[in-house]
């Protein structure tokens, strides 16, 4: 880390390396307590590369419009698939304590709402060639959600496991209509907050930021915050009536689809927070 850093800004002397997290894309480093420092796990050098430049370019794009502080680049080493960038004020909501998460909710889902009416709104020309397009079938979302629920079903309680298996043979709500520019990964991993009042800092890991179904992002607001919290975005969203009523219903659909994906990289990884935030989860997705 010494050599990576002095390499890209020699004025600085490293005193400290602290591991921040480890994903399924990336693991990161918090330098000097300031300086934030992403690693690509990707085994392929040019998909590392590839990935951290189009990133790079992305947070410039998208920066001026967020309503919400995003990550401003200060180096990068895409051939290592390096990204640092200054560290954001506040700490990530996923690591606040449940009783203590809860009060901070309201806050959240309205900023979040405010950032997606924004987001969503970004034409998809000016993100052309820095993101791919995802319209996976939501039929192949139910495929997938019962192929985790196989291997982490072990671990849902068996009060709720009727209402699963009954969900994953149920038939999906209809196709959206169009796809927008989106965030593609708003768990609450990535929401920055400030814990004392809620108020949210930034929106960090846009390497999965997609033109997709802009209920995919409500959706994650549903699976990590609940019902209440979702309808709170959609409010502030602003969408039309019928519009309103199949984004509803299609985030409800990803957040119980997401749900074993979710407990499966916690339990694969040892990470309990995730195992934890989605046994909440069951109780009002899962009911």
């Amino acid at each position: 880390m010494r050599k990576l850093v002095s390499a890209h800004l020699p004025d600085m002397h490293v005193r400290s390396v602290v591991l921040l997290g480890a994903g399924l894309d990336n693991i990161t480093y918090e330098v000097n307590d300031d300086l934030v420092v992403r690693i690509s796990r990707d085994p392929d050098a040019n998909e590392r590369k590839g990935r951290v430049t189009r990133e790079c370019q992305l947070l410039k794009t998208v920066a001026p419009d967020s309503p919400l502080p995003v990550p401003r680049p200060l180096f990068a080493a895409p051939e290592l698939g390096v990204l640092a960038y200054p560290k954001l004020h506040g700490r990530p909501l996923l690591s606040i304590p449940q009783a203590s998460r809860a009060a901070l909710i309201p806050s959240v889902a309205i900023a979040l709402g405010d950032l997606l009416r924004v987001l969503h709104a970004i034409p998809a020309d000016h993100v052309a060639g820095l993101v791919d397009s995802d319209d996976t079938p939501l039929t192949e979302w139910r495929r997938e959600a019962a192929e985790f629920y196989t291997t982490v079903g072990e671990h849902v309680p068996p009060r709720h496991r009727p209402v699963v298996e009954a969900f994953l043979e149920s038939t999906p709500p209809a196709e959206p209509h169009t796809l927008t520019f989106s965030h593609n990964d708003l768990g609450i991993e990535h929401v920055l907050v400030d814990p004392d009042n809620g108020t949210v800092t930034g929106i960090i890991d846009w390497g999965d930021a997609a033109v997709a179904d802009p209920a995919y992002d409500f959706g994650l607001i549903c699976r990590d915050l609940g019902p209440p919290a979702l309808d709170l975005a959609l409010t502030r969203y602003d969408a039309p009536g019928p519009d309103r009523l199949g984004l509803h219903d299609r985030a409800v659909f990803y957040a119980r689809c997401t749900l074993f994906e979710e407990m499966f990289h916690g339990i694969d990884t040892g990470q309990d927070a995730y195992v934890s935030k989605g046994l909440e989860a069951m109780t009002w997705l899962f009911p």
